[in-house]
């Protein structure tokens, strides 16, 4: 990348009761690179990656999704509200398509985009995101307590989204059909509490769509293994566009 780091830049949507604040790095050109957090987590964790592609000619923008980092702390969650922010936020910058990347919760939230709205995600990357179980719930979501020190997020989305993303939903599995974008499924291999039978299956289903297997990276490959995880993305997203 040589001693030149692209320059972050920072902003905030309103989208009436809520606002997405957001990091953004690269010249506005062409269809952008919009990426998504897991929980509890943050866009900044996309740092390292944003700069990468930006330097490659992409435009970045990572958000942090509601009840995370700097956007607004709403009390309620979904996987849908998050997916309806994602949209509200392409809608207000104008943005009619977009190259969308997501890990774990962040995956999911992209993967409901993609299948809402097909036409508007080219090239869909979902990093390590576990599909919801196809008929019976997942182990219940025990209740934690609230850690004494101050958190990047809010910790009443914890139960909300976890047990959403443990939940049986048969629709989601048709509705992989209606997915149109080129599609790149990362696994992090067997340390990662995230099925590869799953992932296999997800795959199988999305018309265009390519499993890769990162090794022992676990569920958080993009921050723990940033190159192997470059070396999968980076010929599927920096490609001629």
């Amino acid at each position: 990348m040589g001693s030149m780091t692209p320059e972050i830049r920072h902003g905030k949507v309103s989208l009436g009761d809520v606002t997405i604040a957001f990091r953004e790095v690269g010249v506005p050109r062409g269809v952008p690179v919009v990426l998504l957090h897991a929980w509890g987590s943050t866009a900044g964790t996309w740092d390292g990656f944003a700069a990468r592609m930006a330097a490659c000619g992409r435009h970045v923008l990572a958000l942090d999704l509601r009840g995370h980092g700097d956007s607004t702390w709403t009390g309620t969650y979904s996987l849908a509200s998050m997916c309806d922010d994602v949209l509200g936020f392409l809608d207000h910058q104008g943005i009619d398509r977009v190259d969308l990347a997501g890990h774990s919760m962040g995956g999911a939230v992209a993967v409901l985009v993609a299948q809402r709205q097909p036409g508007r995600v080219r090239r869909l990357v979902v990093e390590d995101t576990p599909p919801p179980p196809e008929t019976r719930p997942g182990e219940a979501v025990a209740p934690m307590a609230e850690p004494a020190t101050p958190l990047p997020f809010d910790w009443r989305s914890f139960e909300p989204i976890i047990t959403e993303m443990r939940t049986p939903d048969p629709g989601w599995w048709e509705r992989l059909k209606a997915i149109r974008a080129s599609t790149l499924l990362i696994s992090g291999g067997p340390s990662s509490h995230v099925s590869p039978d799953a992932l296999a299956r997800t795959s199988g289903i999305i018309g265009d769509c390519r499993l890769v297997t990162v090794g022992e990276a676990g569920h958080r490959v993009h921050s723990l293994k940033p190159e192997e995880f470059w070396s999968v993305t980076a010929p599927f997203l920096c490609a001629e566009q």
